[in-house]
């Protein structure tokens, strides 16, 4: 869609193309519903909300190029209906899935003559940027660097990768997160109660369970939750009043997709993940895929899973498979970056690693037993060879004074006091015989064997 307003060719809008949308009761509902307004628009306070930079860029009309980065149904081009409607600026907006650099060209042709003409600036939208090809993207960039159109691009990929560096470079990238639970509830009820483009005026109702499958089924996509209502109303079956009612059956016929009884804020929630760790914990990776599958099907936060994971590779693997830590790390970033549904793989990934990953929680008993007598006995002071000395005044009062440096022993190691034997009940970290840890056992083992080197340093 271009938005034009040379004199040969009437001009064509985002916000024109909305008003029609939103003002069609044949539009999907999810079109009719879309905010209007800054104050109409839910979620991504972190990016639009009260004193954001965005905000305040939108109200003030001195708009940046920008790129809009996150999951479907997010908000991203409402946002960017949002901005047409605000700007004085001229909008055109493009779909990269359709235009190709001749209609760069135009645009680009409509932007310089109005700036000369006018002194008005263009907003250029490209929904799908990443769909738009190098040559396309580099038709773009010199235009958005002498300020000829300000470019707000929208993508669902990771744009450091899908969109050429030196545009990058001259636009600000602002994540988008998916929707909240409270935020999809919010427009649903929204929906539900506006009688100018809602279903207010059929009176809809809905059971409250029906209200929170939709939610959990959306993952975090407004226009998936609003399309399922829509579908569901239309085959809700009328109550004794009259009223279409919709029941949990008609959101999941609506959404073609059983509610799982997996309330993410209930017992059901803990009871699952409680599951998932003592499957991965019993080195059972079948199982604990069987209870991961389970959370994803539902909806469940996935960076909820991956820190739970990331625990779970220090308390129950530790030393044993000291690579587990690392897997459950870089599992966990993966997933803050990539997001769902690709994060599901890395998950199961992570999952089988440490389900079959050798055990240990001596590292965890072992910071306990420590803890226990900080606690029941106290802190004791640090010896003073131990203390640090950063001044050589300190040196008379003992700071420093006969610290043996292990490099200057063989095997790097002597044996010397690190902490008061009297502050100590007795050994914290005894090693398993399990995987990695089986050496590191052997290895202290054959430390406190050795004689002692004599004193050379």
């Amino acid at each position: 869609m271009l938005a034009m307003d040379d004199p040969q060719q009437p001009p064509l809008s985002l916000l024109a193309d909305d008003d029609d949308v939103q003002s069609d009761a044949s539009a999907p509902l999810a079109a009719r519903m879309r905010p209007r307004t800054l104050d109409e628009f839910v979620g991504q306070a972190h990016v639009i909300g009260p004193g954001a930079m965005l905000r305040q860029a939108i109200e003030q009309d001195r708009l940046m190029s920008v790129v809009f980065w996150g999951p479907p149904g997010c908000g991203k081009s409402t946002l960017a209906s949002i901005i047409a409607r605000h700007t004085n600026a001229a909008f055109e907006s493009y779909s990269a899935v359709t235009s190709g650099v001749a209609d760069v060209r135009r645009v680009i042709e409509r932007a310089s003559a109005r700036k000369r003409a006018q002194g008005r600036r263009t907003i250029l939208f490209v929904d799908e940027i990443h769909r738009w090809n190098k040559a396309q993207q580099d038709a773009l960039l010199p235009h958005v660097e002498n300020g000829t159109v300000i470019l707000i691009g929208a993508t669902t990929e990771n744009p450091y990768f899908e969109v050429n560096a030196p545009l990058i470079s001259r636009s600000k990238v602002l994540l988008f997160h998916p929707l909240t639970s409270d935020d999809i509830r919010s427009l649903v009820e929204r929906a539900l109660s506006d009688s100018e483009r809602g279903l207010g005026g059929q009176n809809v109702q809905m059971d409250p369970e029906a209200l929170r499958h939709i939610v959990d089924i959306a993952g975090g996509d407004a226009r998936a939750a609003l399309n399922t209502l829509e579908m569901a109303a239309q085959i809700a079956h009328a109550d004794d009043q009259g009223r279409p009612c919709i029941t949990l059956k008609d959101a999941e016929e609506a959404a073609q997709q059983r509610a799982l009884g997996y309330d993410r804020r209930g017992d059901e929630h803990y009871d699952t993940i409680s599951a998932f760790i003592k499957s991965v914990r019993g080195s059972d990776p079948d199982a604990a895929l069987y209870w991961l599958a389970k959370m994803l099907r539902a909806g469940e936060d996935p960076m909820f899973i991956a820190r739970r994971l990331v625990i779970l590779a220090s308390e129950d693997i530790g030393n044993a498979d000291p690579q587990g830590l690392v897997v459950a790390t870089a599992a966990a970033q993966a997933v803050h970056m990539i997001g769902m549904p690709e994060a599901r793989i890395t998950l199961a990934q992570a999952t089988t690693y440490l389900a079959a990953a050798p055990k240990s929680n001596a590292a965890y008993v072992a910071l306990e037993r420590a803890s226990h007598d900080i606690a029941t006995r106290g802190a004791a002071p640090v010896p003073l060879h131990l203390r640090n000395a950063p001044h050589p005044a300190l040196g008379q009062f003992g700071h420093g004074k006969g610290y043996r440096y292990p490099h200057d022993y063989p095997g790097n190691w002597v044996e010397q006091e690190y902490a008061p034997s009297e502050a100590r009940s007795g050994v914290y970290y005894e090693p398993t015989e399990n995987g990695y840890e089986a050496r590191i056992k052997a290895r202290l083992a054959a430390r406190h064997a050795r004689p002692e080197e004599p004193d050379t340093a």
